[in-house]
């Protein structure tokens, strides 16, 4: 039977796949000049992934074969902060597709999240200040403050997230389809990782095998979603949450409302 560690080869590699189809597909379609936040995020994430993939399977690296490696050390240290980076940009693409026809409500929840995300952040690392000895080697203290605030920029992104799927499910608010779907998919995709960040935090980087298999198959299946359900026609058609007419004009209107008063406050 075929190890864990050849099955998460095997989906890293789809993954990777999928990722490269994706960016053509955007190109091709001409999608990503409306995602281009996401479009961007994927370069940079596919030649992480790739090289990732190479230096776990090298021998004789320094410091270790593969993961033990010092190469692939710096390879987590110096892309994660960049990738939580990403995460973060491509949830506000996200929300600003959702809220394309509703600016003052955009405005105020971008500052929120901005907020949210440094003050999750700043409270994370702050909480892990006493338990870093005196002895602990500086590369090592450096990445558990990254892990630290990585932790805390994934719950506030994790909140934002369900907040726009949550509102999504209350306001009949006509989007196209592939804002649709691009949201579900990114949903779950991000959802994952934070959960997968989790539990690296509570077990450490030795973190069981199904686990990971687990997590890089949901990772694999995302790439490959986005690559077959984007396309240019799913722009084209709108869909909605279905409501009942009457509730749907009387929760518009109040949407309306509330867009109006936001604008008129940000304006002054």
């Amino acid at each position: 039977m075929p190890s864990a560690a050849l099955f998460i080869s095997f989906f890293q590699l789809v993954t990777i796949l999928g990722s490269a189809l994706t960016v053509l597909k955007l190109l091709t379609s001409g999608l990503y000049r409306r995602y281009r936040i996401f479009f961007g995020y994927f370069i940079f994430r596919i030649p992480v992934m790739t090289g990732g993939l190479i230096l776990r399977h090298m021998k004789g690296l320094r410091g270790g074969d593969g993961v033990s490696s010092w190469a692939y050390f710096y390879l987590f240290y110096y892309s994660e902060p960049l990738l939580v980076l990403g995460y973060t940009l491509v949830v506000i693409e996200l929300y600003s597709l959702v809220l394309e026809r509703y600016k003052g409500l955009y405005t105020l929840g971008r500052w929120v999240m901005y907020g949210a995300v440094v003050v999750s952040a700043s409270i994370s690392v702050l909480t892990l200040l006493p338990k870093l000895g005196p002895s602990l080697p500086e590369p090592s203290k450096r990445l558990m403050y990254e892990i630290a605030a990585e932790r805390g920029v994934f719950l506030a992104l994790v909140i934002f997230i369900l907040l726009i799927v949550w509102f999504l499910t209350r306001y009949p608010v006509p989007l196209s389809r592939n804002v649709v779907v691009h949201t579900v998919i990114y949903s779950v995709f991000f959802l994952c990782e934070a959960l997968g960040l989790l539990w690296r935090t509570l077990l450490g980087f030795n973190v069981t095998a199904t686990y990971s298999v687990v997590s890089t198959a949901i990772s694999s299946a995302c790439a490959v979603a986005w690559c077959i359900l984007l396309s240019a026609r799913g722009e084209e058609v709108r869909v909605q949450t279905p409501v009942r007419p009457l509730s749907e004009e009387r929760i518009l209107q109040q949407l309306d409302d509330l867009n109006r008063t936001l604008l008129k406050i940000s304006r002054k």
